[in-house]
């Protein structure tokens, strides 16, 4: 089994709606993603998943939430914008992107909304 990681980032300001403390109010975050693939084939060349065609995926979800206000968002628009609920949001995306084949599959995405905190979102 390999594994592989490609980091991306964006920027995004959200509020905590029913929050009991500072993360009721508008703040910003300079979020870091990484996605995870797992899988056992490799290709011709001897990779599992291109990383510059797997960070280029990524990048293309990150974009809709970059310099966005992200409560104003459609996809938030039935529960808040947490680390935990965007993780599961650009999982889903991701996982269903025709970069994938074989066994090579998406594994987790992890939000880091800070150095010192992060959450992962597998299936």
């Amino acid at each position: 089994m390999y594994e592989i990681n490609v980091c991306a980032a964006f920027e995004a300001a959200h509020f905590i709606d029913g929050y009991a403390g500072k993360c009721s109010r508008l703040h910003g975050h300079n979020w870091q993603v990484e996605a995870i693939v797992r899988g056992h084939d490799l290709d011709k060349l001897g990779m599992l998943i291109d990383f510059k065609i797997l960070k280029a995926e990524l990048n293309k979800i990150l974009d809709d939430f970059d310099h966005r206000y992200l409560n104003e968002l459609e996809t938030f628009a039935r529960e808040n914008p947490t680390a935990e609920n965007l993780a599961r949001k650009i999982f889903e995306r991701l996982a269903t992107s025709e970069i994938f084949h074989g066994t090579t599959k998406l594994f987790a995405v992890k939000v880091h909304e800070s150095p010192n905190s992060c959450v992962t979102y597998y299936e």
